[in-house]
């Protein structure tokens, strides 16, 4: 039987007024409803400082466990669905398990996906039912990820009036970090991101790229039961920025964030529930 965690606690109103003033984003009525993917920064694993590896990520005690030690760890994409308002100043439960496994082999080696499901519960009612995409792949030789071309030698691509700019500067990385209790070095520690990992810089999160896709839906007005797909497709580096969009298609909203160059970093759709 596949081991479902479960942690609960009181919602309280000071992480959702943090995220409106790290991103510059309005903060809604907190008893009415957190906005789409705000419960990220609520129900968050805390793990002890011994149970981490050296990339920050925990290695033990963690759903879902690495599949073996070194392995990198990336956040490829996922689906969340809402049923209703998840609102502060009551308790909420999440439920966490893994949904399914899956070993594939990639140019750089082996991959291990991983889809982890999470339920939030309040009031014995599922409002958040969500699905995470998780790769683990092997170490890579830093020599050989800093070759791959870097974007940021074409030429800047402003913001489209219906665009949005934001500064994915070191403080901000760093702060989201701190507000979901992230440890993953890659976001704050540019040295251990250039010299270990490879990196060119200080990767932006990808839930960060996916929560400022939904806000630029919920500047919109998009609100109400919905259904979010998203997809991380390119790795996105501080000193390039980001921009998103939400644009209507057919019934629903298709989002997309990129660098100040013109380069498509995720993508999704976003679409009311059934």
């Amino acid at each position: 039987m596949t081991e479902v965690v479960e942690r609960t606690e009181l919602l309280l109103p000071a992480p959702a007024e943090a995220l409106s003033g790290l991103l510059g984003v309005p903060l809604p009525d907190l008893d009415k409803g957190l906005p789409l993917l705000w419960h990220w920064i609520y129900l968050l694993e805390r793990p002890a400082q011994a149970d981490l590896g050296a990339d920050g990520h925990p290695v033990r005690h963690t759903v879902p466990e690495p599949p073996g030690l070194g392995r990198r760890r990336m956040w490829a994409g996922g689906q969340v669905r809402t049923r209703g308002a998840l609102v502060c100043g009551e308790p909420a439960t999440k439920r966490t398990k893994v949904l399914a496994t899956a070993e594939k082999q990639g140019r750089s080696g082996a991959l291990t996906f991983v889809a982890v499901g999470h339920q939030i519960l309040q009031g014995d009612r599922i409002v958040v039912d969500e699905r995470q995409d998780i790769v683990y792949r092997d170490a890579v030789e830093p020599s050989r990820r800093s070759s791959e071309p870097d974007p940021s030698q074409d030429a800047i691509v402003p913001p489209a009036e219906d665009e949005w700019a934001i500064d994915t500067s070191p403080t901000l990385l760093f702060r989201y970090s701190a507000l979901t209790y992230n440890g993953h070095r890659i976001h704050y520690d540019r040295d251990y991101a250039r010299e270990v990992e490879g990196y060119p810089g200080l990767l932006v999160h990808g839930p960060l790229q996916a929560t400022a896709m939904a806000e630029a839906a919920r500047a919109r007005g998009y609100a109400g039961d919905q259904v979010f797909d998203y997809r991380l497709r390119a790795p996105l580096f501080d000193h390039q920025g980001l921009v998103v969009s939400a644009t209507p298609l057919e019934g629903a909203l298709v989002t997309v964030a990129r660098d100040g160059f013109g380069r498509q970093t995720a993508t999704g759709t976003l679409r009311p529930a059934d």
